[in-house]
């Protein structure tokens, strides 16, 4: 059973390719080897474009994998059907973790030795210690505070004597 496509009256050579399910420079270096038909071109412009007539031999060649020299050529799997755009891509909503909130804290707390610590962790201890928010206090006692806290959970400094 044949791929259903669209076509229209004319089309673009980054129309055609797409079409084709190919990128517009393996479209060129198909066409120049003689595997694609070479587009017409407007006499205006000086545009290429392909009529309806070659739109359906450039889908033709594809699927049957056969150049319209009669050279055979062999495709990589499309991405997506003959004769269908692919959808666009969306860029991800998901929350990433917020480095900036705490990229001064956390600096802070790797310069006085404490490597391991993570954003989350840091954003942990800042809700416990200060549950009304660091903005009215000074940045040097709000590093104090938080080394402090991680290194009173440090079971190596909270040995029992």
């Amino acid at each position: 059973m044949p791929v259903q496509f669209q076509t229209k009256s004319v089309v673009s050579v980054a129309e055609m390719a797409r079409m084709c399910a190919l990128s517009r420079a393996r479209f060129y270096q198909l066409m120049n080897e003689g595997i694609f038909p070479p587009p017409l071109y407007d006499v205006a412009t000086r545009r290429p474009f392909f009529t309806e007539d070659m739109q359906v031999v450039c889908v033709e060649v594809r699927r049957r994998n056969c150049g319209i020299n009669g050279r055979p050529v062999l495709f990589y799997s499309p991405r997506h059907p003959l004769g269908q755009q692919p959808k666009p891509v969306r860029k991800s909503t998901t929350a990433k973790p917020d480095k900036g909130k705490h990229a001064e804290l956390l600096d802070g707390l790797k310069a006085l030795g404490l490597e391991s610590v993570t954003v989350a962790q840091v954003d942990s201890a800042v809700q416990t210690l200060f549950p009304n928010g660091v903005e009215m206090l000074e940045a040097g006692e709000v590093i104090r505070r938080v080394f402090l806290h991680f290194k009173r959970q440090d079971t190596r400094n909270n040995v029992v004597r």
